[in-house]
């Protein structure tokens, strides 16, 4: 390695992802929306998790702030983020994302060809999309419909398996209009949910053209879990390695190269500051946190036995939550509600000193009052499998 490249330690990229991540210790001052902005997004296909995700960052939000800046204040929207999985979004990051997601490469269509939509089909289907949900919330059999009157018979048809029974056929291209903004989710109505257009949080904003967008995007990832390769953003956002690399490339002179344990990685040009202490701190993950998510590599992440106890058979982060102690795995976790009442089991590791048992108590309790009940905690074996 060239020795003009700023060397950096895992403790000091531990320490600044946690104080960025807001999990060295809570903002006094971000609020749910604000954070999200800095995670580029918390996964949201469970709920309460990304509730969880966002409350536990800041120093006194509650699931209910979460669910205000979402359904009333419309700072937060939920849709599909990294890898085509639910997140929920800054709104004021909403003109990035769809000029990214937008265009980004598209994987080829799992589906036999008479299943398949023709290209002129698929833009006939967002069009439609875009049109009727322009100023509506509609469940999914509303939209069905709409579409369907709206393209054609055609984009009816009942060809695509979908649990124990048969989608009709536009829905193939339900995520590709989420990702160039013309569907997000809505408000629950009862039981059923519904979609609407991201586009009418925008205020008259237009969304940033794709390699603007895409730019924007990777400099927001580097910061918040830089350093990091373009293999590493590749399997973040869900895209092919070569073509990350031909993106980092093209940032030439705004990306910069460091050095981490002798592998070369990179960071927004001039952002090589670390801070002046280790990585410290107690902290409770939900399922898919976006820090366990992104965060690379992975082997430094989950240390030996958190590896075994934390991830899938294949390697996949998020389908535990986990017990995280100075940015590292240390344990994994479960909740289980009744009423008010949280029964939450905690099983570390290691042996916690008794300092540590005591900052593993203020979060347990700090996660009763984002998820507004009574903690109760128990130091134990955690006996549920893993997230599905």
């Amino acid at each position: 390695m060239d020795h003009h490249v700023p060397r950096l330690t895992w403790p000091e990229i531990s320490a600044r992802r946690l104080e960025r991540n807001s999990l060295a210790a809570p903002s006094d001052s971000a609020g749910p929306a604000q954070i999200a902005g800095v995670l580029c997004g918390a996964h949201a296909q469970v709920l309460s998790a990304a509730e969880l995700s966002l409350g536990t960052r800041t120093a006194t939000a509650t699931r209910a702030d979460v669910r205000s800046a979402l359904w009333d204040e419309h700072r937060l929207v939920k849709t599909h983020g990294p890898r085509g999985t639910v997140h929920l979004l800054s709104t004021a990051d909403l003109p990035m994302w769809i000029g990214a997601r937008g265009s980004l490469p598209r994987s080829p269509s799992p589906f036999p060809r008479e299943v398949r939509l023709t290209d002129e089909q698929t833009e006939q289907v967002v069009a439609a999309v875009g049109e009727v949900l322009e100023d509506a919330e509609l469940t999914i059999d509303e939209l069905s419909e709409a579409v369907v009157e709206a393209t054609g018979p055609w984009a009816g048809d009942l060809v695509m398996p979908a649990f124990q029974g048969m989608w009709p056929r536009w829905r193939q291209v339900h995520a590709l209009a989420s990702h160039r903004g013309f569907l997000c989710y809505g408000p629950n109505r009862g039981r059923k949910v519904t979609y609407t257009s991201p586009r009418r949080f925008l205020d008259g904003r237009a969304p940033l053209d794709g390699r603007t967008a895409q730019e924007q995007l990777l400099e927001s990832y580097l910061y918040a879990y830089g350093p990091a390769s373009a293999q590493n953003f590749g399997l973040w956002l869900g895209v092919p390695r070569a073509w990350a690399e031909e993106l980092f490339r093209s940032m030439e002179g705004r990306i910069q190269r460091v050095e981490v344990d002798g592998e070369a990685a990179w960071v927004t040009a001039g952002d090589v500051e670390a801070p002046s202490e280790p990585p410290r701190g107690v902290r409770l993950l939900p399922y898919f946190d976006a820090y366990v998510i992104a965060c690379r590599p992975r082997e430094r992440l989950y240390p030996s036995g958190a590896r075994e106890r934390a991830l899938s058979p294949s390697g996949q982060a998020g389908n535990f939550p986990v017990l995280l102690i100075d940015g590292e795995v240390a344990g994994v976790w479960h909740q289980k509600r009744s009423g008010r009442r949280l029964h939450i089991t905690v099983e570390p590791l290691a042996p916690l000193s008794t300092a540590r048992r005591k900052a593993l108590e203020a979060e347990v309790e700090r996660v009763g009052a984002v998820l507004e009940g009574r903690p109760e905690l128990t130091v134990g074996k955690v006996t549920v499998g893993g997230h599905a």
